[in-house]
């Protein structure tokens, strides 16, 4: 049978073609979602024109979402997007990796990706030359069989120790949201704004994905009040057993109590003893206070794909090979 191939420019001819196979009940990764993409789209779309690129052979389908500026494309992703990858079945990435050469882009960019070999894979046996290098880290904690005081019990004693005596000095009282709130979202937000942290790129891209999450029953959002004012908040998903911290900030004024310490410390006994996840994910980044709460760290990839078929390819794959971070270049 021929792979069947398309490239659509609007998502909802995406989801018409895809037909519930890029919706919740068949993609497990959040970051796989046609619902995911739609809010990039809506408050933080990248830089070009979206194109969906997907192939079909049978009950076989992959899709790539790229972001299309002149002669490169990107991976249609924001600052929120923990992980990127090619959608789909391995078994038909390469005639779509090959479409996409035959279409003149010159250059795909792609990450954060967890597993490279496969989409790189696609692109090698397509045509393209490949840069894989390293972009960032991911940091994880293995929680199955195990109970919060095991998990904690692993902890470095500074963590543990600041956490109980902080604990007690600073009377903070908690709350864990397991669906959207308004009262919790407004804290959110305020300890944001007055955090160490800059300002979010888009508070309404984060409130959305709240929404939407608190829904489906995946969102938890804890907020530490002092004396009833808000003084650090954590968003974290929890789903198909695995949790993902997205974000976390505490006021600067309120640093001494330690507050995110000990909203950390009541967060991750939710997950563990009551939602009983296998895996805590910290997301992307390689912050210190990561390592204390962390049992391994995890390389997340950049790849370039460079079109031999074009002068910019061309010259794009000779300038990544020259450059002194140069990652590993392959000719297909």
């Amino acid at each position: 049978m021929t792979v069947n191939i398309a490239c659509f420019e609007e998502l909802e001819a995406v989801a018409e073609d895809a037909a519930g196979a890029l919706d919740r009940a068949n993609q497990a990764s959040l970051y796989d979602r046609l619902d995911w993409f739609r809010l990039l789209q809506a408050h933080v779309p990248p830089a070009g024109r979206l194109a969906v690129w997907r192939a079909r052979d049978g009950d076989k389908a992959a899709w790539l979402f790229l972001a299309v500026e002149g002669k490169k494309a990107t991976a249609y992703a924001a600052w929120y997007s923990l992980r990127f990858n090619g959608i789909g079945e391995n078994d038909v990435m390469t005639p779509l990796a090959r479409a996409i050469r035959k279409s003149g882009i010159a250059e795909v960019e792609l990450a954060p990706i967890e597993q490279p070999e496969p989409l790189a894979a696609a692109f090698r046996a397509a045509g393209w030359n490949l840069r894989l290098t390293e972009k960032t880290g991911n940091w994880r904690a293995a929680t199955e069989g195990e109970g919060f005081a095991a998990y904690w019990a692993k902890r470095p004693g500074q963590l543990r120790s600041t956490a109980k005596r902080k604990a007690k000095a600073a009377g903070l009282e908690i709350e864990i949201f397991d669906r959207f709130d308004e009262g919790a979202w407004a804290a959110y937000e305020a300890v944001y704004r007055a955090s160490w942290k800059p300002e979010e790129v888009s508070f309404l891209f984060l409130r959305a994905l709240a929404e939407q999450e608190g829904a489906a029953g995946t969102l938890r959002v804890g907020v530490a009040r002092k004396d009833g004012q808000p003084v650090a908040v954590q968003l974290w998903l929890i789903e198909n057993g695995e949790a993902t911290i997205h974000k976390l900030a505490y006021r600067e004024d309120a640093k001494e109590l330690s507050p995110g310490t000990i909203l950390g410390e009541a967060m991750f006994r939710r997950a563990i003893d009551e939602d009983r996840v296998r895996i805590i994910d910290y997301g992307t980044g390689d912050d210190a206070y990561k390592r204390d709460w962390m049992d391994e760290r995890r390389p997340l990839w950049r790849l370039q794909a460079f079109n031999p078929g074009t002068v910019q390819g061309l010259a794009r794959a000779a300038r990544a090979a020259l450059s002194p971070l140069a990652g590993r270049l392959r000719s297909g």
